[in-house]
């Protein structure tokens, strides 16, 4: 079969077959270990490697062969009604690990079932019914109509905010709930968020510069900039979930799970009710802040790395929000930034100790509750106001 291999065609191809690998390695990661999240973003990878299809097969020649064209018009390459879907829902399945589709989650794919539709009655009534072309008479393909070009636009840009905005709950709600926030807030889907978002700037920037999307027109470099951006989202999101592998993930979902975070959701309808509450602190809650604060200095709670909300609610046999609630009123911080600013007294203790003789300071971090460099780092920082090298230099 005929294909032109040209600069343009060729460089498409090649970003084209990628993406089609590394749909192939995700849905294998997925199946062998159970990541939801593989599967979406699979889905959109291989969703972003057939958006991009069409141009390849056109700079390649195929547009201009009849018999090519006339197959090629009749599918549906860009699926601009399914990608938004399957953003969301690897955005949502990567920060919950218990995330489940429900039969409701099925609303999010009625625009791309609808367009489903419209694309098989065209199909039916141009090649079955009729003996020559009605929706094809003006040969132009249906997928580059201005309409469905900006209800795509419209609708992704829709998905990104509420990606956006799911992302902002669970890293406020991590930060409440666990003390090594850090390590699980996920900087890849920000990232990917990222750079999703310059999918879409390059391409309301282009459709300034060249609105004719029903004409093919001269929009290589437009889906070059798109290609290079989606290699990246496939080749960061691969590593990403190679990466994922970590002890602490069981703890995760049954931590942050599902309800939970939907739980503090519901729970922000009762803003008001709530900061009128913090503004009073009660007997009882000092006496649970002294507790914490006993527990915590006694028992070095902090040096368990992977110490929770729920661990130390347990201790204090009282309930999670509790302990919550007197962390953020009595401490003003939370519990991130609690069980945090524990692990920088200790850290600042051994070293002027020097126990740094015997050990380096980043085995110091560890031993006392840090599980990172960078997170120590940040910490250490956000506390101090000083990096660990200028605060001990000034101390030394």
């Amino acid at each position: 079969m005929h294909f032109g291999f040209g600069f343009k065609s060729s460089t498409l191809l090649i970003f084209f077959i990628h993406g089609l690998v590394f749909t192939l390695l995700l849905l294998y990661k997925g199946i062998r270990n159970e990541h939801k999240s593989s599967f979406w973003l699979a889905g959109f990878i291989f969703l972003c490697s057939m958006y991009i299809a069409p141009f390849m097969l056109g700079y390649a020649g195929w547009y201009g062969i009849k018999s090519h064209r006339e197959v090629l018009f009749f599918i549906p390459f860009q699926q601009l009604f399914l990608m938004p879907p399957f953003l969301y829902f690897y955005v949502k399945s990567s920060l919950a690990p218990s995330f489940t589709f429900k039969r409701k989650d099925w609303l999010h794919f009625i625009p791309a079932i609808l367009y489903g539709i419209y694309s098989l009655i065209i199909w039916i009534t141009d090649t079955m019914v009729l003996d020559e072309f009605y929706f094809y008479a003006d040969e132009r393909d249906k997928d580059l109509a201005l309409w469905y070009q900006v209800s795509g636009f419209i609708m992704m840009v829709f998905y990104l905010f509420a990606s956006l905005k799911h992302y902002t709950k669970y890293k406020k709600k991590t930060y409440e709930t666990v003390s090594f926030a850090d390590s699980i807030l996920y900087a890849w889907i920000q990232r990917f968020l990222i750079a999703f978002l310059g999918l879409l700037l390059i391409r309301i920037l282009f459709f300034i510069l060249n609105p004719e999307w029903a004409n093919f027109g001269n929009k290589y470099w437009y889906y070059l900039a798109f290609s290079i951006l989606f290699y990246y989202i496939a080749l960061s999101g691969y590593v990403h979930s190679i990466k994922i592998n970590l002890p602490y993930l069981p703890q995760l979902a049954a931590t942050l799970s599902v309800d939970f975070l939907a739980e503090a959701e519901e729970n922000e309808n009762d803003t008001e009710t709530i900061e009128k509450d913090e503004i009073h602190i009660t007997q009882a809650d000092k006496e649970l802040q002294k507790q914490l604060e006993h527990f915590m200095t006694s028992e070095k709670l902090f040096i368990n790395p992977n110490l929770t909300l729920f661990d130390v609610a347990s201790k204090l046999n009282t309930h999670p929000k509790k302990v919550s609630n007197i962390i953020n009123k009595g401490f003003k911080m939370n519990f991130n930034d609690f069980v945090n600013s524990y692990r920088t007294q200790e850290v600042i203790k051994k070293v002027i100790s020097n126990e740094n003789n015997i050990k380096t300071l980043l085995g110091i971090a560890l031993d006392s509750g840090f599980n990172s460099k960078s997170t120590f780092n940040r910490a250490f920082k956000k506390h101090t106001k000083k990096t660990p090298k200028e605060y001990f230099s000034q101390k030394s």
